[in-house]
């Protein structure tokens, strides 16, 4: 089971920055890495939420889950 971060993609696609996500979002650009990465054990909806409303997507674009793969033994655990 694996959980996959599209944010790379969904950044790559609005030609934004990390370092203005993060700024726009209020978190740390090294936070907003471990989550690009997949290597957070969770998220704050309130964080999900401003991601969503900068990069005008649903929760659905950013985090897809992929069976039979394998992102990191951490993965991304959602509550």
């Amino acid at each position: 089971m694996a959980i996959v971060i599209e944010l790379d993609v969904l950044l790559a696609q609005r030609k934004l920055k990390s370092k203005e996500l993060a700024q726009y979002v209020g978190i740390t650009e090294q936070n907003l890495s471990l989550l690009k990465s997949g290597k957070v054990k969770g998220v704050r909806f309130s964080t999900l939420e401003k991601i969503c409303e900068r990069l005008e997507c649903q929760p659905g674009d950013i985090i897809r889950y992929v069976p039979g793969s394998s992102q990191d033994e951490d993965g991304l655990e959602m509550g």
